[in-house]
């Protein structure tokens, strides 16, 4: 119907309300904007708030990037050779992988395949706030069961949130921010529920440990991986998921078409031909990672807390978390400052290479000297 009263039509008054309302996830910034905030060059960033791998993709995927030259045609829109090598790295049958453009995106089909306005989606804060940022452009229930004060999960309150109407469950294992793992016998009690239970591995390599083999005996498990951490690919998303049998039909019939780029299916062969490499510097992170926490043990106002990932979330006491953050900001070192229910006055400092490390502790040491005076 048209307007005859002069006005403009204005696409914000046909918007979902729930979506004007919501608040938006906040994401890390790229090095190159970091550094001309901070009036620094690009090589003297440490860049340690966004987990990636520091050691970046391997030689193959560079010269698969290179050799290829299909650019101009679309991908295979059943993404077959790609699922092939992941389900021979997973040790699952091809069928049952998915690819997205990124692990993002198969959380979000997630959501998409279980989730209608007003129907249950329960997570686990603290935790990844993606889980909470899609229940809401979903227009769900949230149901946020809070993690016990050492980031375990209460498995009493959660499973009776299971039983109240939820359709949906969220879960990192290691958890992002805090670290752990999520215990196997825990998850085997929620796959009891009549629920969908995601689990998000975007760390899975550093940890050494996966759910991925409960798939076939669990219809209601996916379990959603990255090649962003362990692979060094964040920037080309590149994501997958393994998905029950029953439901790979209303997967493909629901996915996006050409959901993955021609450059993200190179790098992601790449990366698989070159697993050997992959898996040492895999070591190389977690062996820096036990180095940092060691050394943050040794300062007084830190509290680190253990990690199975590629960083640390460090509880900061006597100083202010902010102004840790923001002074090591100003050295060049980059780390994620948190301040919520669970989470308050902490950072995370990701694991990067040796001599990040070395730069985070002197700046700490020298801020710690401050606080003694």
């Amino acid at each position: 119907m048209s307007r005859d009263n002069g006005e403009r039509p204005d696409a914000r008054n046909l918007v979902r309300p729930h979506l004007l309302a919501m608040p938006g996830y906040e994401p890390v910034e790229p090095i190159d904007v970091m550094a001309a905030r901070l009036g620094l060059r690009p090589d003297e960033i440490s860049k340690l708030d966004g987990n990636e791998n520091p050691y970046g993709a391997s030689p193959a995927v560079r010269e698969r990037l290179a050799r290829y030259d299909q650019y101009h045609i679309y991908p295979d829109p059943n993404q077959r050779a790609v699922r092939e090598a992941i389900g021979d790295y997973v040790g699952v049958d091809a069928e049952q992988v998915v690819l997205g453009n990124g692990s993002d995106e198969l959380l979000v089909m997630a959501a998409t395949l279980f989730v209608s306005p007003g129907d249950g989606v329960v997570f686990c804060p603290p935790t990844f706030g993606m889980y909470e940022f899609l229940g809401r452009t979903h227009d769900a229930r949230l149901i946020a069961v809070t993690r016990n004060e050492d980031f375990t999960l209460d498995m009493d309150r959660l499973e009776r949130a299971l039983d109240d109407g939820a359709k949906l469950l969220y879960l990192a294992s290691p958890n992002n921010p805090t670290g752990n793992p999520l215990p196997r016998e825990d998850l085997l009690r929620l796959l009891q529920h009549d629920v969908a239970v995601v689990i998000d591995e975007a760390y899975a390599e550093f940890a050494g440990k996966s759910a991925v083999d409960l798939v076939d005996q669990h219809g209601n498990l996916i379990v959603v991986r990255t090649f962003s951490k362990w692979a060094g690919l964040a920037g080309l998303r590149a994501g997958y998921a393994v998905i029950p049998g029953a439901l790979v039909e209303v997967v493909w019939k629901t996915k996006v078409p050409y959901n993955l780029t021609v450059a993200a299916e190179q790098a992601i062969l790449g990366s698989l031909e070159d697993r050997a490499l992959l898996e040492e510097r895999v070591q190389l992170i977690v062996r820096e990672r036990e180095r940092l926490a060691g050394l943050l043990k040794q300062m007084p106002f830190v509290k680190p807390y253990p990690s199975s990932g590629n960083f640390i979330l460090c509880e900061v006491r006597g100083l202010s978390a902010l102004d840790v953050r923001d002074r090591l900001r100003q050295r060049g070192i980059l780390t994620r400052y948190f301040d919520s229910p669970g989470l308050r006055n902490c950072v995370r400092i990701s694991v990067g290479l040796a001599k990040d490390t070395d730069r985070v502790i002197a700046a700490l040491q020298e801020m710690g000297a401050s606080v003694g005076r």
